[in-house]
């Protein structure tokens, strides 16, 4: 297949990302993104025949890289309770112009998943750990459960092959802001890349308040004091973190500044919701549906149609506009339903 060049948005931005949630159901219950509270035993996800199938999500996966799309990511929910999801790896791995293909994970269920990914053609894993404590961890994963599980399935990923392993963790203010250096500490000079991410304000129902993000500046402050760092480049246009390096050679971490540093700038982003939208924006309001026309028997080319005009009149910055919105909020997709 022939790629044609990148389309542009109404700032420039290229696409080049598109973040894929395969599910949107969860087995945990992070209070910052699918509280307990909330999204109870009695909390009705979507039924199986609203979430795109393998195939549907192949299909539109082709012609978002025949748009510029290079990067994919699976994402949920939590990716891996979708039921064979390595099958879906195996079949975008065959996408040609796919380049990047990766899965971010809570790793509750990464150990046994793991070779399984490896060998389907999935290339590199995020985990998502907040906490080293116990304590806290439980409490953030509104499950109880510990962390020996993850970490489990951290090192599987590791024997596997499933590399570079990023791990991130959600630093929110009065919770968990003394497991940082701990977490750093844990991870120096294994190679795992640790990126701590402000909170932020995703979804409508977790509760956000600016005094509980950990701004990015006191979190590098809080790790370079005890082991020092020197910024670094970011790898490529668009890469969301800012990247530290150890003074003294042992690795990497990185800080995700969403909140105090916004980068809408540069975001090359494209999401693709569980139940086929297209959303530009973490923090969007309506998606594109491409799943009722693709069903109603749309062809590629009117499916590539809709893909274009809706990321060609993009005018979203959500994050540096942030401050003017806080005060009269806007009702936005919840993060479970298109991934982080």
């Amino acid at each position: 297949m022939e790629l044609k060049q990148s389309i542009k948005d109404t700032l420039g931005r290229p696409m080049r990302d598109l973040r894929i949630s395969v599910t949107d159901r969860c087995n945990f219950r992070c209070p910052y993104c699918m509280p307990a509270e909330i999204y109870g035993e009695r909390y009705q996800f979507l039924p199986q025949a609203q979430i795109l199938t393998f195939e549907e999500t192949t299909r539109l996966t082709r012609i978002f890289v025949k748009l510029g799309v290079n990067k994919l990511r699976l994402t949920g929910g939590e990716p891996l309770v979708r039921t064979e999801v390595e099958k879906l790896v195996g079949m975008l791995a065959k996408v040609p112009g796919a380049e990047d293909i990766t899965l971010t994970t809570n790793g509750y269920l990464l150990e046994q998943k793991a070779q399984a990914l490896k060998d389907a053609g999935l290339q590199r894993i995020t985990v998502s750990l907040d906490s080293l404590n116990n304590e806290t961890f439980a409490r953030m994963n509104g499950r109880g459960y510990g962390t020996e599980r993850v970490l489990a399935g951290i090192r599987k990923a590791q024997e596997v092959g499933l590399w570079p392993i990023k791990l991130n963790c959600v630093v929110m203010r009065g919770v968990n802001e003394n497991d940082i250096v701990d977490l750093a500490r844990h991870f120096k000079g294994t190679g795992v890349i640790v990126r701590f991410i402000e909170y932020m304000d995703v979804g409508n129902l977790n509760g956000w308040k600016l005094d509980q993000v950990v701004p990015a500046r006191e979190i590098v402050d809080r790790i370079s004091a005890v082991f020092p760092l020197e910024p670094i480049d970011r790898n490529y246009v668009g890469e969301v973190a800012e990247r530290w390096r150890y003074v003294d050679g042992t690795g990497e971490v990185g800080v995700i500044a969403s909140v105090t540093q916004p980068f809408c700038a540069n975001c090359t982003r494209a999401r693709l919701s569980t139940d086929g939208k297209l959303f530009t924006c973490l923090f969007g309001t309506t998606g594109k549906d491409l799943k009722t026309p693709m069903r109603a028997g749309a062809s590629d080319d009117e499916l590539e149609a809709l893909i274009r005009g809706t990321w060609g009149t993009r005018t979203d910055r959500y994050s540096e506009m942030r401050a003017a919105l806080t005060e009269k909020p806007k009702k936005k997709i919840e993060m479970f339903q298109i991934g982080g």
